[in-house]
């Protein structure tokens, strides 16, 4: 009997596998669709009201992504936000679920300091750019400031991946010291913020989703920078560097 029980596990094996493999490859698709139907409403609104009606669309688009890919998302520490008004996120960064995720569950407006080449995206480049999210030129990186100042001073939350790119090697790398600036400039609360997980489901370069994983998002105590100056921005980089340190966990 035992002999056959094993024989019984092997062949769910190969068949698992290929029906997360479908899964997978399905829930990429749908983002793509979810992407390019959705886009469409988020660059018609976002001139108007200073974009704020494209923040429905884009916890929408997280949303959808999220639960096609049939992933959870677990979050600690919101109770670290209650109360603080506008903030800058200060994340590690291992995969695209991570914006999805912040998107979809983080209270709040969200906009994202992205690297300036998702301004050439059709549509989706357009409505970002008119709806308050920040495009980094590293050859122009004080109007990234002045941008991100404005846009705070809309109501919404910044948030900075500070590793600069994505790392999908299940660890924290270090910090650049621009979400410093930016949070400094703004006078903005400091939230660390530690995404675990988010690596084994999308990994940099992959093409299919692995799904029905899931993501942990731990939201750290946030760190004043109303009497902070530009020369503290290091010293900054360093503690917001330690606490996603502390709070990422490498194996879920």
């Amino acid at each position: 009997m035992a002999v056959r029980a094993d024989a019984r596990d092997s062949a769910a094996a190969p068949r698992a596998g290929i029906f997360n493999w479908l899964w997978g490859a399905i829930g990429v698709a749908m983002a793509v669709l979810y992407t390019a139907v959705l886009s469409i409403p988020a660059a018609l609104t976002a001139p108007f009201f200073d974009g704020h009606a494209v923040t429905h669309i884009g916890r929408l688009w997280g949303w959808l992504i999220i639960r096609t890919c049939g992933l959870r998302v677990e979050i600690e520490g919101l109770e670290n936000l209650a109360g603080i008004g506008t903030f800058v996120m200060v994340s590690n960064h291992q995969s695209m679920f991570d914006i999805f995720a912040i998107l979809a569950y983080i209270p709040g407006e969200t906009r994202f300091v992205a690297k300036r080449e998702l301004k050439k995206v059709p549509l989706v480049g357009y409505a970002m750019g008119r709806s308050g999210h920040v495009f980094v030129d590293r050859q122009r990186g004080g109007n990234a400031i002045r941008r991100a100042i404005e846009v705070s001073r809309m109501g919404y939350n910044l948030c900075v991946f500070a590793e600069g790119t994505r790392f999908s090697d299940n660890q924290v790398h270090e910090f650049n010291d621009g979400a410093a600036w930016i949070a400094i400039a703004t006078r903005r609360p400091c939230i660390p913020i530690a995404i675990s997980g988010s690596a084994a489901i999308f990994p940099r370069g992959a093409k299919v989703v692995v799904p029905g994983r899931r993501i942990r998002i731990r939201i750290g105590t946030p760190i004043e920078t109303r009497e902070l100056k530009s020369a503290d921005r290091f010293a900054l980089t360093s503690r917001l560097e330690t606490a996603v340190r502390a709070a990422f966990i490498s194996e879920l």
